[in-house]
């Protein structure tokens, strides 16, 4: 039985080059500063211009992608493409609690826009930081496979109880941290102040709601960094194709929240298609962690992965729409 007795990472391979790197994250930050413009003056979002954006957020993966192809060959394109898959579907269950919160803080429809942007660019952050820890660990050894498989599989294992338990998702903002630390340290108004949110009130300093609010949907996205960053090392082991998926997918949530808003409470099995993915997403890796011992051992090629993270969402989608049609109507 052959064993491969050297348990070292090799060294991790990246197709960008540094200016990719900087045409790829100043293309980002330009792009998220022109939504920050756009929504200087608050107004509710209409489902034309939603719809808009987000054909237009769909659209850039796509034209992502075939560049990939094009420049570097068909395997990283199809990389970016399942690990773009994998973070949009993880982004969809996102969405539902950054919904749940902004119902929580009570915030106004012409600032959901904003608070939104706040919780895109804080999870920008969080992820590059993540995808830097990711490649720092993969570089240590491949234990660090392993490892991510198991967080994936435990992640997996907990939505699925919470699913099969038919728990109901709340929020209680008063026994989140972040909100209680921020109370602790800054009074807060009474009432949202437009887009600000600092002001100045009895003449000190003070928070307005939309501080609170932003400040709960980032510490939410710390939550969410833990899950994405290992599934989608689970399909690339190139840091910048990780952070371009990541990018990609959070890009166009703000505008996806508006279009699906009406619709996300209706995905009821959606949580049962995720805990399938992030499973076999970990299983993936662990079964790449053991080749590395008994190379008889099986890989999942990332074609396969493809295929299957979209046989379940599809799977999901129609029997959670089936399941609505045949739900008794609210008397």
């Amino acid at each position: 039985m052959p064993v491969r007795a050297d348990l070292s990472a090799a060294p991790i391979q990246s197709i960008a080059s540094p200016s990719l790197w900087a045409i790829t994250a100043g293309a980002l930050v330009l792009l998220l500063a022109l939504d920050f413009v756009l929504t200087r003056r608050p107004h509710e979002e209409r489902m034309r211009e939603a719809v808009g954006w987000s054909v237009f957020y769909l659209l850039l993966p796509v034209g992502f992608g075939a560049y990939l192809w094009g420049a570097f060959g068909s395997t990283p394109a199809v990389e970016f493409f399942t690990g773009y898959v994998v973070e949009k579907s993880l982004s969809v269950d996102n969405l539902f609690v950054f919904m749940l919160l902004l119902t929580a803080f009570a915030v106004p429809s012409a600032l959901a826009r904003r608070v939104l942007l706040y919780g895109i660019a804080g999870a920008l952050v969080l992820r590059v930081i993540f995808i830097a820890l990711g490649a720092a660990v993969l570089q240590s050894g491949t234990w660090a496979f392993l490892l991510f498989g198991a967080i994936l599989v435990a992640t997996a294992g907990k939505i699925l109880k919470d699913a099969m338990g038919g728990h109901e998702q709340e929020v209680d903002i008063s026994s989140m941290r972040m909100v209680r630390l921020l109370r602790r340290f800054m009074p807060v108004t009474d009432d949202y102040r437009g887009t600000r949110l600092v002001v100045r009130e009895g003449g000190r300093r003070a928070l307005t709601p939309l501080a609170l609010a932003a400040a709960a949907v980032f510490a939410t996205d710390i939550v969410f960094a833990v899950d994405s960053v290992p599934a989608v090392y689970g399909v690339t082991e190139d840091p910048f194709i990780v952070f371009a998926t990541n990018a990609f997918a959070l890009l166009g949530l703000r505008a996806l929240y508006f279009v699906l808003q009406g619709v996300l409470t209706k995905l009821r099995h959606l949580n049962y298609g995720l805990a399938v993915i992030l499973a076999f997403i970990g299983i993936k890796l662990v079964l790449h962690w053991a080749h590395g011992i008994w190379t008889w051992l099986p890989q999942i090629p990332t074609l396969v992965s493809l295929g299957v993270i979209v046989g379940v969402l599809a799977i999901v989608t129609a029997t959670s729409l089936h399941a609505t049609r045949r739900a008794p109507a609210p008397e």
